[in-house]
């Protein structure tokens, strides 16, 4: 495991590497809007992800590298977020395709910037539909703008909705609710079938 700092346009931001012995791609993961990249789901998709042959880089935002639980705004992750990937695919990623992903607010980051950061996938681990009782306020528009392959992981009683499936998305639906913390196994194994699945044509 290695660590390293990056510059982005809002402050430092922190990566976390977890190699593959033979990487064939690489797999950015964002946490949650208030938690680490300790998140028990976070760590079950890195070790499905490495278990496929795949690097991971766990990417930790400015706000919380700088100690703050309350997040940016949309504007300022996803412009810290192409920088780390910009950085990122220099340094580690270099000539490698890159999946993109993340847990609830760092899944949306993923979304919204797949195509400017020319991912080759998304991977999103309980999606936030919408806030919790309030489905009139949907992102299901930030999964649906997404135009590669996509994995969604949903807790069945997740509280922030039930995400739709469509055209080049999975929906993965488990016990338990946002945390996903449940069923940590099926979700190790869940992702590394997907990213076989996905990256086989590019190999």
């Amino acid at each position: 495991m290695t660590k390293t700092e990056i510059d982005t346009p809002h402050g430092p931001a922190r990566a976390e590497l977890h190699c593959a012995p033979e990487g064939r791609a690489g797999l950015l993961l964002g946490h949650g809007a208030g938690g680490g990249i300790e998140a028990p789901d976070l760590v079950a998709a890195t070790r499905g992800a490495t278990a496929a042959g795949v690097h991971v880089a766990l990417v930790e935002q400015p706000y919380r590298v700088a100690g703050r639980r309350a997040p940016a705004p949309a504007t300022q992750l996803d412009t810290a977020w192409l920088a780390v990937v910009e950085h990122l695919s220099a340094l580690w990623f270099d000539n490698l395709p890159l999946v993109f992903g993340g847990r609830s607010s760092g899944a949306r980051v993923a979304c919204r910037t797949h195509a400017d950061g020319e991912a080759v996938g998304v991977l999103c681990l309980a999606f936030p539909v919408h806030p919790p009782g309030k489905p009139e306020k949907s992102r299901q528009s930030e999964l649906d703008a997404v135009t590669v392959p996509t994995l969604v992981v949903q807790g069945q009683n997740d509280p922030f909705g039930q995400p739709a499936a469509g055209h080049l998305r999975e929906i993965m639906s488990v016990p338990g609710d946002h945390s996903l913390k449940r069923e940590l196994p099926v979700l190790s194994r869940t992702v590394e079938e997907w990213l076989h699945r996905i990256l086989r044509p590019l190999d």
